[in-house]
This record gives structure tokens, sequence and C-alpha cells, in this order.
């Protein structure tokens, strides 16, 4: 069983910054693409950033030049930094993981709890 747990949200001030993290445990093989993604109060949930199992990565425009997303393979963890936040970006945050169990098997798509990111004005 493949367990995912996130970390890193809180309140802020507008200009502050939070780094966000998400590690997933269990038997993990490996992981393939690993992201980021928001939802607001109604509002659709959106990409915020992604990286590739080769390390490319791609962001929203409303985050570029702010936001970076990593991972660290060895603990099976991927991380969001985020600076210059602004009250826009108030949300659930939540990671996303495809994760592949066995060798040449099939990868299975895993969601984080989500955490949530709340920036006063």
């Amino acid at each position: 069983q493949v367990q995912v747990a996130e970390s890193g949200g809180g309140l802020v001030q507008p200009g502050e910054s939070l780094t966000l993290s998400c590690a997933a445990s269990g038997s993990i093989f490996s992981i393939n693409a690993m992201a980021w993604y928001r939802q607001a109060p109604g509002k659709q949930r959106e990409l915020v950033a992604g990286i590739t199992s080769g390390g490319s990565t791609n962001y929203a425009d409303s985050v570029k030049g702010r936001f970076t997303i990593s991972r660290d393979d060895a603990k099976n963890t991927v991380y969001l930094q985020m600076n210059s936040l602004k009250p826009e970006d108030t949300a659930v945050y939540y990671c996303h993981l495809d994760i592949v169990t066995r060798v040449a098997g099939p990868f299975q798509r895993y969601w984080g709890q989500g955490t949530q990111v709340t920036v006063s004005s």
C-alpha cells in the first residue's frame, strides 16, 4: 500500500513565503510525474506546477517567477517553494504523484490529502 502525506501549509501575510512538502511511502519502485494543484473556494482545481522524472518543470502563468517545484527521489518527495505570496494564492493545495510499484508495472495516480494556504491582505 502507498500512502501520501502533505505538510507545510499555513497562514501568511502578502509577500511572505511558504514551502510545501509531499512525501510518498510504502511499496514504491519509482515515481514518474509529480505535480501540485490548488483549488480555491468556488473554483475548479488547477495545475500549479509539474515536474517530470527527468527534472523538466512547468508552471501556471500566475505563479511563474514566484514558485519553484523540485523533487528528491531518494525521499520520494516533491516540494513547492512559494515566494512573494499574494492573496489570490489562497487555496487548498494538493500534490499529485504517478507511482510505479513494481518493475514494468503500471503507474497509479495518487493525491495528497490537501493542505490549506491562506494569504491575508
